[in-house]
């Protein structure tokens, strides 16, 4: 298609092989496309004009809002996290597709437009609202699809290390770097409900109630029954308050002190005999008041006896729920998944790489990320079958996305020419079939 024929690279280890590069029709991403699919069963991109605002003019804007911000956010679930990287994406078959009619006739957005895209026209007050109420309706349009008689919120913070003079960057001594704060919200299923991205010297707590209130009053319409787990820093009577209020059954571990110790001093002491292989485990509840409280809650106690080691683990949760200590403690270890799935965000899509000047702009670009995170995670939990079901976000963009493909281009067709490596036509064929089936579930 007029490109200019090349002559073919030898190689020296064996002479047989030959190197030929046709760039333009050919994709390392490929299934984005089954992505793409998702996006339009559950009319994610159709939503955005509901809650972004257009503020270019002139004859002069070539690409339209909703394909500048699938060219955003793919190209993050991708793995490109820079708007440098549209200068070869532009071109990519895959990308082209995604983004749009007129980006596969022509090319997708150049790296200045995306930039300026995201610096901005998203920079905005309006805009950067925008953003997280998309986020909120993609997840109430998975959540539509997903049988679920309770939602679990996880809320915890993060570091994201900064390596020059962006605006809110400061030294955090927990993380012992200079960073953002941000702080995160995940249901049981590992959507992001929200995120807030903050100066890198706040409490782990800060803002929390910002957070939170939008996501609440989400589900308060619903009329599911509701939970929520977070650690040490946000035990705080204010947050007790809140969610009681609001019918939250809660479990929040809680930091020790002397007067917690006191009331399981009868299970501090070892265990006589010869320590067993697997560690011992005492539970026990009590009513505790700290000083800044108004009323007693119950909290839970878990203490641990470890072979080899001289003093117990020991943990508390402070909790309205009726269940049974080892219930309590149990349903507590849940929100480890949340640390996880912060981790997935940081290693496979990079979103920790917050590396404009403007704090805005990296609200945008987290808020961007965010919503690459959670169409992987869609994809991941709706459409893939049981045998896969359990791919991190790192084995979907390294199985699924990064498939290779060439692109041969027919008068009223464009073929894409798969290569079956980690994924096969046969599942590539069922992933299509289940995404087909969400377009038939109402919202």
């Amino acid at each position: 298609m007029g490109e200019k024929a090349q002559e073919a690279l030898q190689l020296q280890f064996d002479k047989r092989l030959r190197l030929e590069f046709h760039g333009a029709r050919i994709t390392s991403d490929a299934g984005l496309l089954a992505c793409r699919e998702l996006d339009e069963a559950l009319g994610l991109g159709e939503a955005a004009p509901v809650y972004l605002r257009e503020t270019r003019g002139g004859r002069n804007v070539q690409h339209e809002l909703v394909p500048l911000l699938r060219q955003a956010v793919y190209s993050r679930l991708a793995g490109y996290e820079d708007t440098n990287d549209a200068v070869r994406l532009a071109r990519d078959p895959a990308m082209q597709a995604v983004v749009g009619r007129r980006a596969l006739e022509k090319q997708a957005a150049s790296a200045n437009t995306l930039s300026r895209f995201e610096t901005e026209v998203l920079v905005t007050e309006q805009n950067l609202k925008g953003l997280g109420r998309l986020n909120a309706t993609w997840v109430d349009r998975a959540m539509a699809r997903t049988r679920h008689q309770r939602v679990i919120l996880d809320m915890d913070s993060s570091e994201s290390p900064v390596y020059g003079e962006q605006e809110g960057a400061a030294y955090n001594g927990h993380f012992e770097s200079v960073c953002y704060h941000p702080l995160f919200v995940f249901n049981q299923f590992g959507d992001c409900e929200g995120a807030m991205l903050r100066p890198g010297n706040v409490h782990s707590a800060q803002d929390w109630r910002a957070v939170l209130e939008l996501i609440v009053a989400r589900y308060e319409r619903t009329g599911v029954r509701r939970s929520f787990r977070a650690d040490a820093a946000f035990a705080r009577p204010e947050v007790y308050e809140y969610l009681e209020e609001r019918s939250f059954h809660y479990a929040i571990r809680l930091p020790s002190n002397d007067v917690l110790e006191n009331e399981i001093q009868h299970l501090l002491t070892r265990p006589v005999g010869r320590p067993p292989d697997k560690p011992i485990v005492w539970y026990h509840d009590f009513q505790y008041q700290a000083g800044s409280w108004d009323r007693p809650q119950r909290v839970v106690a878990k203490v641990e006896w470890h072979r080899g080691e001289l003093f117990p683990r020991v943990g508390f949760i402070v909790t309205n729920l009726s269940a049974q200590p080892e219930g309590v403690v149990h349903f507590y270890n849940g929100r480890g998944t949340a640390e996880q799935w912060i981790k997935e965000g940081k290693y496979a899509l990079n979103w920790t790489r917050l590396s404009c000047h403007r704090f805005v702009a990296n609200q945008v670009r987290l808020q961007l990320f965010l919503l690459a995170y959670n169409l992987g995670n869609f994809l991941r939990r709706l459409a893939l079958p049981k045998a896969v079901r359990d791919w991190s976000l790192r084995s979907l963009q390294l199985k699924l996305i990064k498939i290779g493909g060439r692109v041969v281009r027919h008068a009223r067709r464009v073929v894409f020419q798969l290569a079956e490596v980690a994924v096969p036509r046969e599942l590539f064929a069922v992933i299509l079939d289940r995404v087909s089936e969400l377009r038939l579930a109402p919202d």
